[in-house]
């Protein structure tokens, strides 16, 4: 099913992400995600995205999940593609292998910039490559969005002057980085359509399950923290439990706002874990569970 037809639906569409296991000599991680997104699976999500490492680091790892998601548990995949260090050949030999997989949607992306400096200078920007896959496969292809701004972006208007780029040639499906204050959120997705991008902005949601964990993640992007959650956090940083029940609340009460206020769908970023995950859609969406 592509994105258009899946954002038409008129319950909120639920979908998951997850990455391929790094350090995975042995398949061990790999048969541990699995396990766990036939956990997940129970919620009936539309959708589950596959991240790609830098460069295609990670390539036949996220294939090998693509088409498991997609022939195993009979779920939507959208691998994701960045093309910052990648050639056109190999980006044009990707499409072709996703296509022939029988897969319809991919998230494209500019990706990271390589740390050793090694840029291929076919694409530069994610609108370059949403243009190339447009003209050269019949995939449907959805974007990022920053509701805070992307961290190497001067400006929110300017970040979404991009995002309007990335419509224009042919974005379908706008998912978000996280965060955790939906005024945040709100705000973006009103400046997105007072700048005539009218796709479905998706709301990224992250369940906070370590004061670590949520560390890392927020010194990746432009995040805002509420005060009171953060306090709570760090002031149980030690205690692991309180710290996941924590985060489990604050992400109930985030998601159902977002759905009082009519958003077509909810992304987790999973961390290839069911168990926070399935205890917040059990909270808000019980029905759901089958």
């Amino acid at each position: 099913m592509k994105l258009k037809e899946i954002y038409e639906q008129t319950e909120p569409v639920i979908s998951f992400e997850v990455f391929p296991p790094k350090d995975d000599s042995n398949g061990e991680k790999l048969k541990k995600l699995m396990k766990e997104l036939e956990i997940l699976k129970h919620y009936n999500p539309s959708l589950v995205s596959v991240t790609y490492g830098a460069g295609g680091s990670t390539r036949d790892k996220s294939e090998e999940i693509v088409c498991r998601v997609k022939n195993e548990l009979k779920i939507t995949p959208m691998p994701h593609f960045t093309c910052v260090s990648t050639s056109r050949e190999t980006i044009k030999n990707y499409l072709q292998a996703m296509e022939k997989a029988g897969v319809e949607n991919i998230l494209a992306l500019r990706g990271d910039m390589p740390k050793d400096g090694t840029i291929c200078h076919d694409f530069l920007h994610a609108s370059d490559l949403i243009e190339f896959i447009k003209r050269e496969s019949s995939l449907s292809v959805a974007a990022a969005g920053y509701p805070e701004g992307h961290i190497e972006t001067e400006s929110l208007e300017k970040d979404i002057e991009y995002l309007k780029l990335k419509t224009d040639k042919g974005a379908e499906v706008i998912y978000t980085q996280l965060f955790f204050e939906n005024d945040k959120y709100f705000k973006f997705v009103e400046k997105c359509r007072n700048a005539g991008i009218d796709e479905p902005v998706v709301p990224g949601i992250l369940p906070v399950t370590s004061s670590k964990q949520l560390a890392k993640m927020t010194s990746l992007c432009r995040v805002t923290i509420p005060e009171d959650f953060l306090c709570a956090i760090e002031k149980h940083c030690d205690d692991s439990d309180y710290v996941k029940k924590c985060g489990i609340e604050f992400a109930v009460k985030q998601c159902s706002e977002l759905i009082n206020h009519g958003v077509t769908g909810l992304h987790f970023y999973t961390l290839n874990k069911s168990s926070a995950v399935s205890e917040i859609i059990s909270s808000i969406f019980p029905e759901r569970v089958n």
